[in-house]
């Protein structure tokens, strides 16, 4: 699907109130982070990978919020950060295939109980390293 077919499929909508709300995104993207850290620390694995693809979820959010636009399913919202963020070159390729990895972790463990050590180790590691990009962009989208 192209980031035009989720728009005309209503997948992602013009959003006008989106720039007002990148911040309140931003912070739940880090209290999702915190949780899942934490949960990580309890060895409450699964968790910790379904917190961290949440942050990773609000941060991408966060970005399209940026852009005046609002997502009606997490495919499209993963489109629509290529469309919009990777093909100008603002957000390298890595950052959105960290996110569908996420994506597929998390529905692994949310709908079949399969999860690991491992795989919420490294989705600490992609989540943190996808806010903080977010947040770069953001910042220097503001400037």
């Amino acid at each position: 699907m192209t980031f035009e077919e989720c728009l005309k499929r209503g997948r992602i909508k013009e959003f006008s109130q989106g720039k007002a709300l990148v911040q309140k995104e931003l912070q739940t993207a880090e209290r999702d982070l915190q949780d899942g850290k934490e949960g990580f620390e309890r060895e409450k694995y699964k968790w910790a990978t379904i917190q961290s693809y949440y942050a990773m979820f609000h941060s991408a959010r966060a970005l399209l919020y940026a852009k005046n636009y609002r997502e009606k399913s997490h495919h499209c919202l993963i489109i629509a950060l290529s469309h919009l963020y990777v093909d100008s070159g603002k957000l390298p390729v890595y950052f959105v295939e960290a996110l569908q990895k996420g994506k597929a972790l998390r529905e692994d463990a949310d709908y079949y109980d399969d999860w690991s050590r491992t795989g919420s180790e490294e989705m600490l590691k992609l989540a943190e390293d996808f806010l903080s990009k977010v947040k770069e962009i953001i910042r220097a989208s503001n400037n």
